[in-house]
Parts: C-alpha cells; structure tokens; sequence
C-alpha cells in the first residue's frame, strides 16, 4: 500500500516522496504548500487488481485512508467494508442521481433513464446479493430485446460507475466491486467504430437538394469540423467578424473547453446570408426559430440523403449521418497537408504528450492551417469528375455557397 500525489499540472501519479514532478518537474512540494496536489491511495485487492482511491487535497485525510485499508488488509476485509450494508440497488440509484457531481453531467438523463431500466429486474436487490450469472442473464435479456450490443455496454458500464462511486463513499462493501469487474463486453473494443467519409461529390450533391437552413450547416460544419450540437448553438456574439473567427466558448463544446476556428470564404458566404433575429442570437434558425433540440435538422439531412441518392442511417450499410462530416473534414485536412497538432485544434480534440503544455499556436497559425485545407477544398471542387460533367454539358462550376 503506498500514497500517492497527482502533479497540478501534468496529473502524473507518483510517490510521495518526490519534491518535483518526475514528468514536468513541477515544484510539488510548492504545490503541497499551497493545497492543490491531491492524494490518492493505492493497494491491491484480494484478486490482484490494483485499486486508486482518490482521497482529496488533505495529506492527513491520505494517511487516515490508507490507514484504514492497511487495517482491513491485515483482517482479510478489503472487499468487506459495509458487511452488513442492505442498500438495495433502488436506493442506491436514488443516492447517486441526486450527487451534485452526477447532476452536472450532461448524461444525466440518459444515466437516470438507465438505472431505471436496469432496476426494473434489479430494484428491490440488495446490492450485495448480486451474481455474476444476474448480470449475465440480464445482458441476454436485454439482447433479446434487440438492444446493442454497444447500448448493452453502455448500460452496464452506467452501474459499475455507480456501485464504484458507492464502494469508495463507503456505502456498500466490496462484493459488487468483484461482480462487476468479472463481466465481460458485449463488444470487442473498437470494433463499431464509424469510418463513413463524405467524398467532395457527395458534398455538392447534399448542397444541391438541401434546403437553405440544412445546407447552411452542411456548408458550415464540412468546413470548420464543428459538431451538429455546436452548430445548433453557436450565437451571433460567438463570431468575430472583423478577425473571421467563431469563438466557441467552453459551455457549448463537447470538451468543455474554449475553441477558435477560423472562418474560411465558404464559412463566410453562409453568414453574410443568414438573418439576424430581434428575439434571439441563435445564428442557424428554421422559420426564425432557434434550431436547438438535440435531433434538429435530423429529418431534413435524412430527406437531403434520399434526395442525393445517399444511404442514410447508422446502422446501415455506408449510411451517412450528420456527425460523419466532421470525420470527414479531419480526413480531407490530413489529405490536404494539414499537420495532426493543427487539426487536432481546429477540430477541438485533445492533444497528446507534452504538447498539451507547449503547444500555443496563435490565431494566425490556426488560419494557415485553414487556409491550406480551404485551397485543397476549392481546388478538388473544381477539378472534381461532377464538375467536369457539368462544364461539358455547358454549366457553371458547382456552387456550394448557400
């Protein structure tokens, strides 16, 4: 059993006994002054699995805990903390939904909607009855009931955060711990993993059957990487007009972090035709109304993919839905020459390593990265085989502006 310190700044876990971060070389012993490293135990459990708890802020709240596991350690009751707990798992889901850190979730819906699946064959259970076999025959009832596979994972992975949480409060004992960490997934990792790419013709083709309010976030979202959610909230004040930048910021991203993407002509055309309404500051709008409900637009991009003669759907066969044009996007920037750390920005994603820290690319350098993308974009729009049909028909180059 050892205690451990998180760094304040990389999160590497190490020992206690380290004045400097092993990784960034962060004064720790500063950060221990000042209260903002935080402690967590480790130890091993009876089945040989390692376990973190993560205790807090307090170096004396860490000694206390691994204080206590050492105790319970030494009397065999590591998986018997609450031995004669009788929380059934409706009381348990009751306590955990109402935590102020689950509340916060944007998943709060779906978590409650789960539990309440999951405890209609396991309500009334007291948590430390369960068996492996109960979760097993009630992944086989749910397949009978033709859920996925990946929606069976989901779900059961939903109850294991939730009985982890209670084992660390100290609400149950280790049992259920045990049970469900021995059951296995439905899904082989990364085995439903979407790789459907929007080609550059079947780009102009949705343009071309879209109705305006669709092809403006079409037109929108295949040429800055954004989310459908991020377009349906994206307001006026969120556009810097004189430096041609959208500002989302961290309250409407999927990461929860601030994001700069740099408006490109085909990004701009759109905006300059899209009416500015008195009562909201929505920017995408049906009829004047805000386009904010989470399947808005969903119908119409399923109309425009009939119309252009594109499966639509995710679960069939190279069907096409909305968030495949941010894959898409990425793909062409990776075509188009446009380096991982900037598309990883420009996209919003995570970076890696000790880029996390040493990365600070300005607007300037995010433009570029743009700029390159949006040659390659108007480039293979113009040289494209469609385009090409059309000028021998006597045509004008396709039109992807709204």
């Amino acid at each position: 059993m050892a205690i451990l310190q998180e760094c304040p700044l990389c999160k590497r876990k190490q020992k206690l006994k380290n004045k400097t971060c092993s990784g960034c070389e962060c004064d720790l012993k500063k950060g221990r002054k000042s209260n903002n490293v935080k402690y967590y135990i480790s130890y091993y459990l009876p089945n040989g699995k390692q376990r973190r708890e993560m205790v807090g802020f307090s170096l004396s709240d860490a000694k206390a805990a691994d204080g206590k596991r050492k105790g319970q350690k030494k009397e065999n009751r590591l998986f018997d903390i609450k031995e004669d707990s009788t929380m059934t798992f409706n009381e348990m889901a009751k306590w955990y939904t109402n935590l102020e850190t689950v509340k916060r979730l944007a998943t709060h819906n779906r978590i409650k909607i789960v539990l309440e699946n999951f405890n209609k064959s396991f309500g009334d259970m007291p948590v430390c009855s369960i068996q492996p076999v109960d979760i097993e025959n009630y992944q086989i009832k749910r397949e009978e009931a033709e859920r996925a596979p990946a929606t069976i994972d989901m779900e059961i992975s939903i109850v294991k955060t939730m009985v982890n949480k209670a084992f660390d409060n100290d609400k149950i004992d280790g049992h259920p711990v045990k049970v469900f960490r021995t059951i296995r997934r439905k899904l082989k990792k990364g085995s439903n993993v979407r790789k459907r790419i929007l080609t550059l013709d079947e780009y102009t083709d949705l343009c071309d059957v879209s109705p305006k309010h669709l092809k403006a976030a079409i037109i929108t979202g295949f040429n800055t990487g954004m989310r459908l959610g991020e377009i349906r909230h994206v307001q006026w004040a969120h556009i810097d007009e004189h430096k041609a930048f959208i500002r989302l910021p961290a309250a409407i991203t999927k990461e929860k972090r601030d994001k700069t993407i740099p408006i490109n002509h085909h990004v701009k055309a759109v905006l300059e035709t899209l009416p500015r309404a008195i009562k909201h500051n929505n920017v995408f709008t049906y009829r004047g109304v805000p386009i904010i409900h989470k399947n808005g637009l969903k119908n119409a991009f399923r109309s425009a993919c009939e119309k252009a003669e594109i499966v639509y759907g995710r679960d069939k066969e190279n069907g096409l839905i909305f968030h495949d044009i941010r894959r898409s996007t990425k793909t062409h920037m990776m075509k188009a020459g446009v380096g991982k750390t900037y598309r990883d920005l420009l996209l919003g994603h995570t970076l890696t390593g000790m880029d996390i820290h040493y990365m600070a690319p300005s607007d300037q350098d995010l433009k570029k990265a743009m700029d390159i993308f949006t040659t390659y974009i108007d480039e293979n729009l113009k040289n494209s085989d469609r385009n090409s049909d059309q000028k021998e028909k006597g045509l004008t180059r396709i039109d992807v502006s709204p």
